[in-house]
Order: C-alpha cells, then structure tokens, then sequence
C-alpha cells in the first residue's frame, strides 16, 4: 500500500514513516541512523549511539552469515504467507528448505500473525553475547585454578579434579579449553602469565595443530605414505622388506643408522662418525641396502625425519622404494623402535656414538642377529636369513 495510507493506519506521520523506511528513529532534534550514527540537526553535532539491552538498527540489519535469514527475507515470507503461498512455494522462492520456514513462522509469529521485523528484532535480540570468561573473575574458581596450575597440574587434570573435589557445587566448574583460553587468549585471560610457564610446554601461545592436507610437504621429492605400501610388507610373509631410523648420541651429534627387516629381524648397523646430515645417511644407506642380494631389497620403511631428505636419489640408486609413516606414529616401524630399545644396551642415551667404529658396530649387530627370538619361535634372525639366502 502507499506509504501516506499505511502511516494513516498505524497513525504517525507521513515523514515519521519514511524515516522508518530509512532506518531512522527520532528523539527530539535528534535522527538515530541505522549505522548508530546521532545527528543533532539543531547542533550539528554527529555521536555515536550507546549500546543497550535491546538490538539497535544496525545489529538487526548487519550483514550475517548466509545461513540466517535476513530481514528482507523474513518480509518476503511475510508477504507470501499471508498471499497464502504454501511453505514449500516460499522455501523456492528464498532457495531454503521448507523446514526452515515452517520453524521461522512456528518460533516467531504472535498470535497466529507473522511480523517480519518483530521476527528479526526478536531473533537479533536472542543472539548470543559476548561474555567475561569464569577466569576473568576473582573467586574460588580461579584460585582453585591458580593454585593447581602452580603445582604443574594440566589443565584437563584440574578440570576433572573440580567434579570430583566438589560434585555438588556447579559453580566449581570450568572446562580445559576455557583454562588455555584464560592463558593463552588476552582477550579472555585472567589467570598471571607466570603461570602459564608451569604448563609442560612451556610455550607463551597456542601452537597451531593443521589437518593432514593443510601441513606443508616434509621434503621437496614427494613422499610415498605408508597407507600405499603393499599387503605382502604388512603381513611379514616376504622377506626383503626393512625398517630403518637413526639413534642419535648425546647433543645430537652423532648417530648411528639402524635397519631391521621384518620378517627375520636381522639387523644391519650404518657407521655415521661424522654427523647425520641428508646427504651423509644417503652416502652410507646406498652401499649396507645395495650389498644384499636382489631378493632382500623389496622396500624400506621410515619416519619423516630430515635425514630422509634424499630419498629419491636413495631409490634411484638402489631402485628401493621409500615409504614414510605418519607423524608421531612409531608403532608403524614397531620392529626397528624395538630394535633400538635392544641397542640402547650398547650404545647408552647421552653417550657420544662416534667413538664406536665400524668394526664395533658389527660386533654389535652380530650378537643381535645370534640372539634367540620368541617371536621367530626361539630361532635366531641369523639362522633364520641363513635359510633364506639357501632355499632361494
């Protein structure tokens, strides 16, 4: 209808109208516009509107996420509700499923009548708000908080510490994310900095975890995961197959390179005097991979640690393939982690390994390799590659 004939209706001027129209409200001299501008027109003095309790205009109008209906949307399932249109018509019209319109006209219509602007007042107004963590507050909880983090208590062990400590008292809640936040967040801190250097970490802020597809490539040649490595490797029925990984000596400077095949367990030991650079583990892992017979060289299996940077020139070499576990997944080379568990009897964590010389590190790898194995039913992996290297 014409905008004089609805002011008449709802009995305010014509001008008052359109300044609805526009978003704008009224209080003497002053126009509050949708933006949350104040204009005096006596004074010319421009202010901004202080917030309160109830939505201004320009909360109801600002720009949402697509999935919430907008204001021009609730006054088009207006109009077609009330020409009668069903709901699954007005759903086409805004390209949203009936269901939607159905809770719209359920959850927000008074007395039976759908007002689209009272809808959108009511739903801007439902939102939830911005509020002071548990933290930023002074009070039982957060020095109870306090207190643990001081004793070097993880977040997760305060927060189950609290349901058992008090199983009656609901206010003595607090979740461990909202712990890390009042820690690590400053716009929702309140627990002192010092503490947040008891956490196990050590670190000042977040570290961000990123999905597997989102991680920046290891190496510049392409790795082969272990998901694509054959069946035949996984169930140990053909030999030939090798796990490798490098124990390192005390300040990281020296190392020795362990390789474990998986079906006999028989151990070979690289003599890295030098260091254990790249370039350095390939120099040593293409001569002890490339003195064994054809049939022993099937693939070898490793973790994503910067030595392996050279794979592809190991493969070229030795034409064996590399495939690479997961992140933080040892139990994918559970031979070699074993193995190395075995060698810490020669080689002690914190010792420098460069003092062992080559002839040491077969000295070593033959008492391994004449060890009886339960898993190999009490036979040695010696005895067991013995058979192999005779029956091919």
């Amino acid at each position: 209808m014409p905008r004089r004939t609805a002011a008449a209706q709802v009995g305010v001027h014509e001008r008052t109208a359109q300044d609805w129209d526009r978003g704008w409200r009224k209080q003497g001299p002053v126009r509050i516009h949708a933006d949350g501008r104040r204009i005096n027109y006596k004074t010319g003095m421009t202010t901004t509107v202080a917030t309160s309790s109830t939505p201004s205009l320009a909360a109801v109008e600002a720009e949402m996420h697509a999935r919430f209906l907008t204001l021009t949307e609730r006054e088009t399932i207006a109009d077609l509700h009330r020409g009668g249109q069903s709901l699954r018509a007005i759903g086409r019209a805004l390209g949203r499923a009936a269901s939607t319109i159905k809770r719209e006209l359920d959850a927000r219509s008074a007395g039976g009548v759908y007002r689209p602007h009272a809808a959108q007042r009511a739903w801007a107004g439902s939102r939830s708000r911005p509020k002071a963590s548990k933290l930023a507050q002074h009070g039982r909880l957060r020095d109870y908080v306090a207190g643990r983090l001081a004793e070097r208590w993880s977040p997760e062990q305060i927060c189950h510490a609290l349901i058992s400590e008090f199983p009656d008292d609901e206010s003595m809640r607090v979740s461990t994310e909202t712990i890390y936040q009042a820690i690590y967040v400053q716009a929702r801190g309140g627990l002192r900095r010092e503490i947040a250097d008891a956490l196990r970490t050590g670190r000042t802020r977040r570290k961000p975890h990123r999905r597997p597809d989102q991680r920046t490539p290891r190496f510049v040649d392409e790795m082969v995961m272990i998901s694509e490595r054959p069946a035949e490797v996984e169930d140990r029925a053909v030999p030939g197959h090798w796990e490798g990984d490098l124990i390192v000596g005390t300040g990281s400077q020296s190392a020795i390179m362990t390789l474990v095949e998986r079906s006999t367990r028989y151990v070979l030991l690289g003599h890295l005097p030098g260091g254990h650079t790249a370039e350095e583990v390939r120099d040593v892992l293409v001569p002890l991979i490339g003195a064994l017979p054809t049939h022993l060289r099937g693939s070898l299996t490793w973790d994503q640690g910067c030595e392996m940077a050279t794979h592809k020139q190991f493969t070229i070499a030795t034409n064996v393939p590399v495939y690479f576990c997961d992140p933080h997944s040892p139990w994918q080379r559970g031979s070699n982690e074993n193995t190395n568990g075995l060698l810490r009897q020669y080689f002690p964590k914190g010792t420098d390994l460069s003092i062992h010389s080559a002839a040491d590190l077969e000295h070593v790898a033959q008492q391994l390799n004449g060890r009886p194995r339960k898993t190999l039913g009490w036979k040695t992996p010696a005895e067991r590659l013995r058979d192999l290297l005779t029956t091919v």
